[in-house]
């Protein structure tokens, strides 16, 4: 019988020089790669160990399986090569049989360097290293099912639905197996025994009346056993169930509507790194589903088997992609089309996956020239031929033209889209998708990306694009939420993002290190009110929440109070007495007078939500950035209407041959703190000229506070532009 070994104790870390004694999960960016900087520590390390001692039986085979090592990997056994991996989400196995003797030492070489062959190399995350998911052993019989070294399941199981009236559903099963004549197959009380041919051994089971996979509802899953006659088998995990995706309907889930709504999700969390444990899945996904989400986008990359298990028992749909990401890279072809085929084959039976991601924002500094059409005809190509069950899909960056001929390449197309934060105004994502689905009716499109940026200590009474603070998340993810809600054909919807995650090279919105759209924060102890107002528009849950209990210091004599909440009235208590009670559909927004402290109540349904305020003289300088401050009549006396001023439009003044160049040596400035890949898209001079169209609206005093320009900046400026003339 076949034995599994786990080796995650006894391993001894090397980096440069000095080492240590670590235990996997293991990663050697956890605090370096989340501290600002753009300074973590990308080379190579050296992990070893020495194996237990292994008894084969005759016949039989050793193969090493490294479910994640990032980002390439060299594995040695008693000094000599026995392979080479590139590419960090991925397993990939290993058999060393061939080299065991009676010691056997293992080292495994990890290099997450800069280089232009494997992905990512330019993403506005950290490129974690290390051996940061667990190592297996795995002891052989001579029959045994294969392990392929590309990680590939060794039982694929192909539902197809052809009848959801009687619910009849048709199983394809396969089996991948060495040294066996035949395979015996189980499924819910049917067996059948097919022969082994060319390494494979293949059944079909038909089941009537079949118990579907039915979301959040009902995720129900069915167990296949596959045997050998040497008494090895494995059991697989699988779901029957249909999705259709329609450019006028949206996504469907068995025949019904089913609009997918929910969230993107990077796998780190603070002071751990990628390094997780099952059980920081477990909260990730509780959390997720708290707020009514049915839909995960796994971004930039393949995530743990595990918490695809976990989306397969609770019922969320996924959308699971590669990292090929930002830029093309010439030499990074192969590599695309490995990690690719490795998402695949690794994940084909989880009935949560809904779609394959080709690419993210793979525009955003590159060209679209036939050498990246190319590539994604490859990807797409080889998408469909190891799975043409899925449809493919793309996450676009906005500044790509909808006229574009690499939309046309996968089955199925997203947008990410974040006008009312990085630049233009909230109603411009109106404008973007109404657009599209005018133009191109036909065709299906989603939402893959939104999301503004909050820090948890920031907040106002006056919130404003850029100024990070939770507040002003709020008023951003409510024009989304009703966006969304008012077009059902978008056929997936994602917040970017679920969590705060690392991305060493920001320095914004008073934090080093870290992209701070999440919903919750990177060690998820705090989930911000933008949380509570997805979970109004998605939750069953009754509940009622009351915004700002982090703002309590107040300034103002009237304050506004907003409360979320998926019932349909809310009662506002102030101080134990009935203020004001209003019927409403999910935000619900109050005025009250304040003048000390306060304790403020909203009851709705029987459930109800406290925060406590105080009146104060002054704003309380704590809940601004200090280069934020609010300054009335900032500008020294009238305007010279003759002359550039910040009140003038950002596109027209970079037009002009003398305000330009100032304009764009400032606004190169702040890409810096906004991490590589806003210097990747600088240099793209189609790119530049896109985005100079969507900042039409904006004024040059817009753009640079939502930058975190101080007002000193600004006045300075203003002085600089008022001396030159308008020609």
């Amino acid at each position: 019988m076949s034995e599994t070994i786990v080796l995650n104790t006894g391993w001894t870390f090397t980096k440069e020089e000095h080492s240590e004694p670590v235990t996997l999960p293991h990663t050697w960016n956890a605090v370096d790669g989340q501290d600002g900087g753009n300074d973590y520590y990308r080379g190579s390390c050296t992990y070893a160990l020495q194996l237990p001692a292994i008894r084969l039986p005759e016949g039989g085979r050793a193969v090493l399986q490294f479910d994640g090592v990032a980002m390439t990997a060299v594995v040695n056994l008693n000094g000599q090569k026995v392979a080479e991996h590139k590419g960090g989400y991925s397993t990939f196995r290993v058999d060393i049989t061939d080299v065991l003797q009676d010691t056997n030492n293992l080292t495994v070489e990890v290099d997450n360097s800069d280089n232009d062959t494997v992905y990512p190399q330019k993403a506005d995350f950290t490129f974690y290293g290390g051996i940061y998911r667990e190592v297996t052993l795995h002891i052989l019989p001579a029959a045994h099912f294969a392990m392929e070294e590309n990680g590939a399941v060794p039982v694929k199981v192909t539902p197809v639905v052809t009848d959801l009236a009687t619910r009849r559903c048709e199983v394809t099963v396969e089996a991948l197996v060495v040294d066996a004549d035949r395979v015996r197959f189980a499924l819910d009380g049917q067996e059948m025994s097919a022969p082994v041919e060319n390494g494979t051994a293949k059944a079909i089971f038909t089941m009537e009346n079949a118990h579907l996979w039915d979301g959040l509802e009902d995720p129900h899953l069915y167990t296949l056993t596959a045997a050998l006659d040497n008494g090895e088998s494995r059991s697989v995990r699988f779901g029957c169930r249909k999705f259709e995706i329609d450019p006028q309907k949206g996504f469907l889930l068995n025949g019904r509507s089913y609009p997918l709504r929910g969230v993107s999700r990077h796998q780190d969390r603070k002071g751990v790194g990628t390094a997780i444990t099952k059980e920081m899945m477990e909260e990730d996904l509780a959390l997720i589903l708290e707020m009514g989400a049915n839909t995960i986008r796994l971004a930039h990359y393949q995530h743990a088997q595990a918490f695809y298990d976990l989306c397969d028992e609770k019922g969320l749909v996924i959308w699971a992609e590669i990292p090929y990401i930002t830029m093309h890279m010439h030499n990074g072809r192969a590599n695309t089309l490995s990690q690719m085929e490795e998402l695949i084959v690794q994940n084909y039976n989880h009935p949560c996956i809904a779609v394959w991601g080709l690419s993210n924002e793979i525009t955003a500094a590159s060209a679209v020239n036939e050498e990246l059409l190319e590539n994604h005809r490859a990807l797409n190509d080889l998408a469909h031929k190891l799975d043409p069950t899925r449809p493919t899909t793309m996450a676009n960056v906005f500044m790509l033209e909808i006229t574009s001929p690499i939309l046309e390449i996968p089955d199925v197309n997203s947008y990410n889209l974040y006008f009312g934060w990085y630049l233009g105004d909230l109603d411009q994502n109106d404008e973007f998708f109404d657009n599209y689905h005018a133009k191109y009716p036909d065709r299906c499109i989603g939402f893959s990306e939104y999301g503004a940026d909050a820090n948890p200590a920031y907040q106002t009474s006056h919130p404003e694009k850029g100024d990070y603070t939770e507040t002003y998340q709020c008023v951003f993810h409510e024009h989304m939420a009703k966006l969304i809600t008012d077009r059902p054909w978008l056929w997936a919807t994602h917040v970017w993002n679920m969590f705060d995650f690392a991305a060493d090279g920001r320095d914004e919105g008073g934090k080093n290190g870290e992209n701070q759209k999440g919903l919750v924060t990177f060690d998820r102890k705090i989930k911000k009110d933008a949380f509570y107002l997805y979970k109004a528009y998605w939750s069953k849950e009754p509940f009622v929440h009351t915004c700002g209990s982090r703002y309590v210091d107040r300034a103002e004599d009237v304050t506004e109070v907003k409360v979320y909440s998926n019932l349909p009235e809310v009662s506002l208590y102030v101080d134990g007495h009935l203020q004001e009670t209003k019927q409403g559909d999910k935000v619900f927004t109050f005025q009250v007078p304040i003048t000390g402290k306060h304790s403020i109540e909203a009851r709705a349904g029987g459930y109800s939500s406290v925060i406590l305020v105080n009146k104060v003289d002054t704003p309380n300088p704590a809940y601004a950035m200090a280069n934020r401050r609010e300054v009335t009549n900032w500008f020294d006396g009238e305007l010279d209407e003759s002359c550039w001023s910040v009140k003038d439009n950002m596109a027209a003044a970079m037009a002009d041959a003398k305000v330009g160049p100032i304009l764009k040596q400032i606004s190169d400035k702040a890409a810096a703190s906004r991490g590589d890949v806003a210097a990747a898209v600088k240099d793209n001079p189609a790119l530049v000229a896109m985005m100079q169209r969507a900042m039409k609206r904006m004024t040059i005093e817009s753009m640079l506070r939502q930058a975190g320009a101080s007002i000193e900046d600004i006045k300075q400026l203003n002085r600089v532009l008022q001396g030159i003339a308008k020609e």
